[in-house]
């Protein structure tokens, strides 16, 4: 049998050989692995700072990826509160690159509304979110690579890494994960991140796709993926933002017309002085509003001064956040998830907020909540989480890694994946600077899938929460109105429903 599956390993296209034989003897390992239920050392009985009781299941702790330098990743696992023996898993990656999965976790979908304590940096207080997204499926928050959040290594060499060899350290805690986990093997499989994991979600799912063809096991369920306001292409990312600026009123049509004569639509490389005095121009425009949400007010320092300078932006829009609905604010912070300087992120290596920042405050930004409660030792050890002079001070964005893009433009993923019967919903926050929907819009209509879902606004009880273009081949482009960066942050609700809808196939 096994000499069957390397044939096929050897004969696959654009697979690397030495990969491939790896996870081959990884597979032979595994394969003598009686299977078992999930180990019971992995349960998370308890968390500080929440008193009640778990809507599911918990399970945390670390995956060793290599046994010779000690390579582990770390993942918390919320099991589904509804059906978990047949709701769908997915994974869920953050971005930056170096940020922290516990960012969604924190922030975003997971199964807590993180309320920030008193006195300032203490414990905080944790309340169940009625918009989690374990509500419906059973959620791996995954930190990778090694060197991001808890996950870490012996051999500092490790922290030296990229989108490929991420991609193939990912694919490897995926069959040991499975291998502690097979009552989930039969579920639906799905993967989905954010920002820079607009690169992480699709050369993973390749990587997955492609073991699934060569049988290695365990045979991976995966039926497709989810990228929101993801990095993916250099030209296409590049030039998104001069036609999102004017589309939403952040610049004149003097000024757009100008930028266009000069630069004649090539934004993201300019071809001469003049269309980057353009550009520069348009920078200036911009620069005083929240990159991640033009609609969001950019917080400065321990007093939240908000900088109203030249903003484009009306003073009624200005506490948004706060609802009924979602009792604790947006929190005070974007921190670096995607490439921050307003430009395509291009082959070659990628530096993190805290190295471009170099020990300076980062704009728009309060991360106390994560921070304290990850550096909690009595967290840590809830949580099976390694102390931190093991695993060293947890960071949203880390700067002990060094990262290289060198998986180039994900168009080409796309198509393969898709091509392959893999569903993909993409989507876009329709208010973020950073990674504008109308970059994303523009690469998902160049693929060229005929449409089977003309434009249309989506909705929640009768109200527009975005609009929608569907394409042959699983492809979905979706919207969320009024949203910044991250979606699941600013708008839950209806993160929840559109995610609700596309996992059961509904018409979203």
């Amino acid at each position: 049998m096994y000499i069957s599956i390397l044939k096929q390993i050897i004969k696959m296209r654009k697979i690397h050989l030495f990969s491939y034989l790896t996870l081959f003897l990884i597979q032979i390992a595994l394969s003598f692995k009686k299977g078992s239920s999930a180990p019971e050392d992995a349960l998370v009985t308890h968390i500080p700072g929440f008193h009640g009781s778990f809507p599911s299941k918990h399970h945390s702790g670390y995956v060793t990826i290599d046994e010779t330098y000690g390579k582990k990743l770390f993942y918390y696992f919320v099991e589904s509160e509804r059906n978990p023996n047949k709701d769908p898993v997915v994974l869920w990656l953050n971005g930056g690159p170096g940020c922290s999965s516990f960012d969604g976790f924190v922030y975003e979908h997971g199964p807590f509304n993180f309320e920030a304590g008193k006195p300032r940096g203490s414990l905080p207080t944790l309340h169940l979110n009625p918009y989690s997204w374990t509500k419906v499926s059973s959620i791996i928050y995954l930190d990778s690579p090694a060197g991001v959040g808890l996950s870490y290594s012996r051999n500092e060499s490790d922290y030296v890494t990229g989108d490929l060899k991420t991609a193939f350290d990912s694919h490897l805690f995926l069959l040991k994960w499975f291998e502690l986990y097979p009552e989930f093997l039969s579920n639906p499989f799905y993967i989905s991140g954010e920002s820079y994991a607009g690169i992480y979600v699709p050369t993973l799912a390749y990587e997955v796709a492609n073991g699934i063809d060569a049988g290695v096991k365990p045979i991976l369920n995966l039926k497709g993926y989810m990228v929101g306001n993801g990095v993916t292409d250099d030209v296409f990312d590049g030039n998104a933002l001069v036609p999102f600026a004017h589309g939403m009123g952040l610049i004149s049509d003097e000024l757009f017309e100008a930028v266009n004569a000069e630069c004649n639509g090539n934004y993201y490389n300019p071809i001469n002085e003049n269309c980057e005095s353009k550009l520069a121009k348009v920078d200036r425009e911009v620069d005083d509003l929240n990159i991640y949400d033009i609609l969001e007010p950019c917080y400065h320092g321990s007093s939240s001064i908000i900088q109203l300078e030249n903003t484009k932006v009306p003073l009624s829009f200005r506490r948004l956040g706060e609802s009924s609905e979602r009792p604790l604010a947006v929190r005070k912070r974007m921190f670096g998830r995607a490439w921050p300087l307003r430009a395509p992120v291009k082959d070659g290596y990628v530096p993190s907020w805290p190295q471009l920042l170099n020990g300076e405050n980062v704009p728009c930004t309060d991360d106390e909540v994560a921070d304290a409660w990850l550096n909690n030792e009595a967290v840590r050890k809830a949580i099976h989480a390694d102390s931190a002079n093991v695993a060293g001070k947890w960071d949203l964005c880390t700067d002990r890694i060094s990262f290289y893009h060198d998986a180039g433009s994900m168009i080409k993923y796309h198509k393969n994946l898709t091509s392959r019967g893999y569903r993909a919903l993409i989507f876009s926050g329709d208010h973020d600077m950073c990674v504008p929907f109308t970059g994303t819009q523009a690469w998902t209509r160049s693929i060229g899938y005929k449409t089977v879902d003309e434009w249309r606004p989506w909705t929640i009880k009768d109200q527009v929460a975005g609009y929608t273009q569907g394409y042959e081949n699983g492809l979905t482009f979706l919207t969320v109105k009024g949203s910044g960066h991250t979606v699941p942050e600013y708008k839950p609700r209806e993160a929840l429903q559109f995610y609700t809808r596309w996992l059961e196939g509904q018409r979203i």
